[in-house]
């Protein structure tokens, strides 16, 4: 079936061999061509097996020579230390496989989230699906701004053009017709056709699926392409880069260490070269970019949950460097629900209150309370007459149609007037629709047989069609004098940025006769309407939350000025800033505009061009600039912020393929709690580094220092591969998911130009000369009082509960564990718990010391040992308080 020349087909043929119809496939014959020919998918890279994330583990070669290492010092005897050897490798490479197997399981879940979705006929009724679950024989519809989700044969055009670059690499639009072709041409050729991955740039169509998968042209194409492995994120390069030194480092301290074993000490150059390497595969942290990338994508799934998804990593490490939002009004700022605020009758106003579009509210006027009678009911009754919108209750209040008319229906239902009953009452028998020329709408209702025209549009088009005005249930005629005050208190509701209507009717003799331009003069003048799209509730809240995190707001919209700043103004945007409009922008030459763009807080009337110029100028001022857009004309402006941020609701399928993030509510506050999420992960990957990174060195530091010593070795291959798993694993990975800290908004955004490192190098050293200095000095107070064995296990116990302890320090530097709650990261305390309960069994069960070359240690050496540990955390809890490591330390 998808082999055929479908451009070459007439629209009822192609309908006919398709199985399908104008309404589209019924719900049942849908899923059942689903599970016939599979999710509409083009096949990428394959999956990497559980099993082949296990064996990865084992292609390190530090790994490989020190199995090969365990093999050649079982075959000359030592089969007990090899065993337990063998072992402890496969536990480490068993938390590698949990870290990797994590993170591409989230990485996969990431992907779900992020994937397009259609608009296709089923059972003749409009629904959005997964784009996955397109079929052959759906009928779907295109508008501008779509991705086209499948290869499909066009049925209704309006005007309609599809960029198809991605496809057939032609530069300009394609535009497209419904007429079938009478000769074989190329994909680029194919009028009629619309095809997977392309995008409608202009008008709207509607088309049959004929191919879905691997069947459409792009799938052809895709599936003679060679996989490309995803590029690493900017982190976790700089990480591999750090990994790649340190490791060299390490090798470089075990080979001078095991060399003077050998030389000095006389030690077994194999049992030297299986320790060398087991201290190198646990100093060195191979697994780095890997846990964070695990770090960064379990963050984004927590991201998700607060609506905001993340389509591409890498964006979570600039969310944490932000310092300007620059946001659309309508629907991010504002509920994009518009509502009627205020009312003009003859001489007075009236205040309506309610939010959005739930018809619950009251009207107020300047002696109190007004009821919806009289002069308002009749005006009430006009707004909801003269209109084609429908509010409609589906879980929540929704207006199906234009929004605009649908506030004068929640208006009018505020006041216990609702269209469907008016209707029935007054019923429709003709419409005069709106256009831009006339700038006003009417409708004809019918009356104990007569007519009542109903009329609605600009106020100064409106009052000019008017010869009387109504008042107290008269109809006065209209004087020059009652004109000029109606066009003041027009003025008076346009500079609150209110939208404002006029409305007024005529009662028309007889049944008909008379034509629109007569039947549209006359008139009397009813009143005004003046409605806004009202702020989100919560948006004031978490722009004050931006505020005290160093995070600048700036609104664009392309709405007029005052309603712009009447909308600032309520949120507390402008604060001191200025307004500039689009066409004051284009006045001004690139210099000029660099030099004033910081005290702007507000863009009005501006195109999605100007967008650019925007972020360009803020980027040039060091900004960190995140944008938001929904058109397909923002995807420029959405593709140079550090940050895009697409609609998830109202954006275009174009808009979100070029963002770097979707709002799945469309609403401001997702944004900031994507800030707040994007630092408390950074964080979390530099706790985590603080603490690998201080417990590694200090085990090298220790080794080197004991070798210059002269020293036996304080530790063996067997406890140091031990140490690796049990500090390395659990605790580390906990530290991965620790609650954000209490200031985490209250502290002024991290700065690009800073690494990873940024004021973290002297905690990293402090701590690992203290964990060397510790274990050190253990030994050597054990070694001179119980012997070699006892010394080597004070060592081996002191270590890591040492390091365990240091996790705590990890968690925190600028606060002490009192103020954000020693036992508050449940996940931290249960690994610890299980790593103690550990060391206590290789202690003191006597199956265990042989394994492990330990020996019970009495209650004294116990005090001791915890003892060091506690000393590390009193270390550090000085250190926060000191005025110099507040000021040195920066992970918060």
């Amino acid at each position: 079936m998808d082999a055929r020349a479908w451009h070459r087909e007439g629209i009822e043929e192609t309908l006919r061999s398709l199985g399908t119809g104008p309404q589209g496939l019924s719900q049942g014959e849908a899923s059942k061509r689903l599970l016939e020919s599979g999710p509409n998918e083009v096949r990428g890279e394959k999956r990497v097996s559980p099993l082949g994330i296990f064996l990865r583990q084992f292609k390190n070669a530090l790994v490989i020579i020190l199995l090969a290492a365990v093999v050649a010092s079982a075959l000359i005897g030592g089969v007990l230390d090899a065993a337990v050897i063998a072992v402890i490798i496969v536990f480490v490479a068993l938390m590698g496989f949990v870290q990797e197997y994590r993170a591409e399981r989230a990485i996969e879940s990431l992907k779900t989230m992020a994937a397009p979705r259609a608009k296709v006929l089923r059972d003749g009724r409009k629904v959005e699906i997964p784009a996955r679950e397109v079929v052959v024989g759906d009928i779907i519809l295109l508008d501008s701004g779509d991705r086209v989700p499948a290869d499909a044969r066009l049925i209704e055009i309006v005007e309609m053009e599809v960029d198809e670059a991605p496809l057939t690499g032609e530069s300009t639009p394609v535009r497209k017709d419904v007429g079938a072709l009478l000769e074989e041409v190329g994909v680029a050729e194919r009028r009629d056709m619309v095809f997977t991955a392309t995008t409608v740039t202009y008008g709207r169509g509607v088309a049959v699926v004929t191919a879905v998968g691997m069947a459409t042209e792009f799938g052809r194409i895709a599936a003679a392409l060679q996989e490309v492995e995803p590029s690493p994120t900017p982190l976790e390069a700089r990480l591999s880069y750090v990994g790649r030194w340190l490791g060299l480092a390490a090798i470089l301290i075990v080979a001078f260490v095991s060399l003077i074993q050998i030389a000095v000490r006389g030690r077994p150059p194999l049992e030297m070269v299986i320790w060398g390497i087991a201290l190198a595969v646990a100093a060195v942290p191979e697994a780095l970019p890997a846990v964070v990338t695990g770090t960064l994508a379990i963050g984004v799934q927590r991201m998700s949950k607060r609506n905001a998804i993340v389509r591409k990593l890498p964006a979570v490490e600039a969310l944490g460097a932000v310092t300007v939002i620059c946001s659309d009004k309508t629907g991010t700022l504002t509920r994009n629900e518009m509502m009627v605020r205020e009312i003009y009758l003859a001489g007075r106003f009236v205040r309506v209150s309610g939010e959005g579009f739930r018809p619950e509210g009251a009207f107020q006027g300047e002696a109190g309370a007004v009821k919806a009678e009289g002069d308002l009911a009749h005006l009430l009754r006009i707004g909801a007459l003269c209109s084609n919108a429908r509010l409609v209750k589906e879980g929540g209040w929704r207006i199906d149609g234009d929004p605009t008319e649908g506030a004068l229906l929640v208006a009018a239902a505020k006041g216990g007037l609702w269209k469907e009953e008016l209707e029935g009452k007054l019923p429709r028998v003709g419409e005069f629709p709106f256009s831009s020329e006339r700038m006003r709408m009417s409708t004809l209702h019918e009356v104990d047989g007569s007519r009542l025209l109903c009329l609605k549009g600009a106020p100064e088009v409106v009052l000019g069609l008017s010869a009387a005005f109504l008042k107290e249930g008269e109809e006065i005629s209209l004087t020059e004098g009652m004109r000029e005050e109606i066009l003041e208190a027009n003025r008076t509701m346009a500079s609150k940025g209110l939208r404002v209507l006029a409305l007024a009717y005529r009662r028309v003799a007889g049944t008909g006769g008379l034509g629109r331009e007569e039947m549209e003069k006359d008139l009397v003048f009813a009143g005004m309407e003046g409605m806004i799209d009202a702020p989100r509730g919560e948006v004031k809240e978490a722009i004050g939350r931006c505020e005290r995190a160093g995070i600048k707001t700036v609104m664009i919209t392309g709405d007029h000025r005052a309603t712009a700043e009447a909308v600032a103004r309520e949120l507390g945007i402008l604060k001191g800033g200025s307004i500039l409009t689009g066409a004051e922008l284009d006045g001004l030459d690139d210099g000029a505009f660099e030099g004033m763009v910081e005290g702007v807080r507000v863009y009005a009337r501006v195109s999605p061009f100007h967008k650019i110029r925007i972020i360009k100028a803020l980027k040039k001022s060091g900004h960190v600039v995140a944008m938001t857009g929904d058109g397909v004309n923002d995807a420029p402006a959405l593709k140079i912020a550090d940050v895009g941020i697409a609609m998830g609701i109202t954006g275009t399928d174009v808009a979100k393929e070029a963002s770097d993030m979707v709002l799945a509510d469309d609403n401001f506050v997702s944004i900031v709690a994507a800030v707040e999420e994007g630092r408390g992960i950074y964080d979390n990957i530099r706790k985590y580094l603080a603490f690998l990174l201080s417990c590694n060195l200090g085990e090298i530091l220790a080794m080197f220092a004991a070798a210059l010593l002269n020293w036996p070795i304080p530790l063996l291959a067997i406890h140091l591969l031990y140490v690796n798993l049990a500090t390395d694993g659990l605790p580390a990975l906990a530290l991965g998911i620790d609650p954000a800290a209490p200031d985490i908004m209250e502290r002024p955004p991290r700065s690009p130009r800073d690494g990873v490192f940024h004021r973290m190098k002297g905690f990293i050293v402090l701590l690992t000369v203290f964990l060397a200095l510790g274990i050190l000095a253990i030994f050597y107070w054990s070694l001179g009082r119980d012997g070699l064995e006892e010394a080597r296990t004070m060592a081996f116990a002191a270590l890591i509960l040492m390091e365990l302890f240091n996790a705590y320090n990890c968690r925190s530097i600028t606060h002490s564990l009192a103020k954000i709650g020693p036992l508050s990261n449940r996940w931290l305390n249960l690994a610890v718990i299980w790593e103690f309960l550990l060391l206590n069994a290789i202690l003191f069960i006597p199956f265990f010391n042989p394994l492990f070359h330990t020996v019970p240690i009495a209650w004294t050496g116990y005090l001791v040992i915890g003892g060091a540990a506690l000393s590390v955390v009193l270390v550090v809890e000085a250190w926060k308080r000191s005025k110099f490591g507040v000021g040195s330390l920066g992970i918060g």
